[in-house]
């Protein structure tokens, strides 16, 4: 399991928050001092609730079930887009389509449509469009890959959410509050993390802090899937021997009917040679 040193956090800048007079009194128990009419996390706590968060993240992973991560600002697009999908994670990081997980459905007929294009584009038919229909289809086609390309192998509603700034990302966290989603989020002092179940008390402005944090995250969900995977390759051989052993379970019985037969057999030639012993006397 990977952990994050204190240094790191320093040097990544986790522990600057937003201006005091900005600030959210829900944050209070998370902030260690303030400098320069800026406040600062206590590190400790942070460090505690990013471990407290990358286990529980490892553990949706180990289960099988997806983590969709949400960033639309522009310091976490790339970082999350890359690491993120790298694991083959779901991931938002353009606008958030309202209704995404409320109205789950109406999204997934969208990614089917991207689906359906694709086939209609292999086909032979596809040569006889004209280019004006072509032009369209295609437009059509890098409209819905660029808003859900990234979710198109999310097929039921995610088992979390990982949010990157709560404040901004304030629709998709109501959302995932009102079907009792768990989310998990770096907050910083600005924000109300009220209905947050994973808080991360961090600088969610910085790239470095976001990097950092994400890369833990990462991490441990690609742990957990690494741990499934071994698991069920252990279970599929415990499966094969089973099923072996089920096979051969009538070869079994039948040997040990014929035992008993076998045994005698050998017995009677021993006895036909102490019968010819006797009679040579």
């Amino acid at each position: 399991m990977p952990k994050v040193t204190f240094e790191e956090l320093l040097n990544a800048g986790v522990h600057f928050g937003h201006l005091k007079r900005k600030w959210n009194p829900a944050m209070a128990p998370y902030i260690f001092m303030e400098r320069n009419g800026i406040h600062i996390f206590d590190l400790h706590k942070t460090a505690a609730k990013i471990e407290e968060a990358a286990n529980a993240l490892k553990q949706i992973a180990k289960s099988g079930r997806k983590i969709l991560f949400v960033a639309t600002k522009k310091q976490a697009k790339e970082i999350i887009a890359e690491k993120v999908g790298a694991i083959k994670m779901p991931y938002v990081v353009e606008r958030w389509p309202g209704g995404m997980l409320t109205n789950f459905p109406t999204i997934r007929k969208a990614v089917k449509k991207m689906t359906s294009i694709d086939k209609l584009m292999a086909d032979p038919s596809w040569n006889s469009l004209s280019k004006r229909e072509k032009l369209q289809i295609t437009r059509q086609r890098a409209k819905l890959e660029k808003t859900l390309g990234s979710i198109k192998d999310l097929n039921r509603l995610p088992a979390a959410m990982f949010v990157v700034d709560v404040m901004k990302e304030h629709i998709a966290v109501k959302e995932a509050v009102r079907l009792n989603i768990p989310v998990f989020g770096i907050v910083d002092t600005n924000s109300d993390p009220s209905n947050i179940d994973f808080v991360i008390p961090a600088n969610d402005d910085a790239t470095k802090s976001i990097e950092l944090i994400v890369d833990v995250m990462v991490k441990a969900i690609e742990e957990g899937l690494q741990e499934r995977k071994a698991e069920m390759k252990s279970e599929g051989g415990k499966e094969k021997k089973a099923a072996k052993a089920k096979k051969d379970e009538p070869k079994r019985k039948q040997a040990k009917k014929e035992a008993p037969k076998a045994e005698a057999k050998a017995e009677k030639p021993a006895e036909a040679e102490k019968e010819e012993k006797k009679e040579d006397k």
